[in-house]
């Protein structure tokens, strides 16, 4: 299912502090500041409209939250949120994820890394576009801190099947845990619009969750 028009917001707001392409990250990103504490932080690969981010963000000051989402126009979307709400503990990367984790991101400095109804891609000859491939799920495992956790939902059962089989495969990651689905207390109250949308169509969610554990 598409992705829905957006609605346009204030283009008078000031993005520069919530919106970033990877051109403008330095190598290691930690040193961009991005933020103006060195708390913990946790990224979510594929921010779409943002409701995850503002959420989170909003609910959990002591900690800093990244979004990264490849198409721009999305983007600047999250960003205008972000900046309609003074978050100074969350801002936006356009940019590929993949070529983010591979090439800015240190060794365990991660919290948590969410992955929220990636694009499936159908067709079995493009099944190689799905970013929860190999090569990503080991930079996963390779940034997130002792104790950090992974956060895989989707609504593709296939998708979902094949993606924990690969996590297990790959991967020293302890999982899946079950992630128990919560009750909404009011009409937002999603992890993400694409979550909200499947659950009031009767869809089912597929959720799971994985932990890095120390090793001796």
């Amino acid at each position: 299912m598409g992705r829905r028009a957006l609605r346009i917001k204030d283009p008078l707001l000031e993005l520069d502090s919530y919106l970033k392409t990877l051109d403008e990250l330095s190598n290691p990103w930690e040193n961009t500041g991005l933020w103006d504490s060195a708390n913990p932080v946790e990224i979510e690969v594929g921010s779409g409209k943002g409701m995850f981010l503002v959420r989170v963000a909003t609910e959990n000051p002591d900690f800093n939250f990244l979004g990264v989402e490849v198409a721009a126009k999305y983007a600047r979307f999250t960003a205008s949120r972000l900046a309609r709400a003074k978050l100074s503990n969350a801002c936006v990367i356009h940019g590929d994820a993949q070529r983010l984790f591979a090439e800015f991101i240190s060794s365990a400095s991660v919290r948590s890394v969410h992955v929220y109804f990636p694009d499936p891609w159908w067709k079995k000859r493009h099944r190689n576009r799905r970013v929860m491939n190999e090569r990503f799920l080991m930079d996963i495992q390779r940034v997130l801190m002792d104790g950090g956790q992974l956060n895989f939902w989707t609504d593709v059962a296939e998708y979902f099947q094949t993606t924990i089989a690969l996590i297990q495969r790959v991967t020293q990651l302890v999982g899946p845990h079950e992630v128990v689905e919560s009750v909404p207390q009011h009409d937002l109250d999603y992890r993400t619009h694409f979550e909200r949308r499947m659950r009031l169509q009767g869809e089912p969610v597929y959720r799971s969750s994985f932990e890095k554990v120390a090793t001796v």
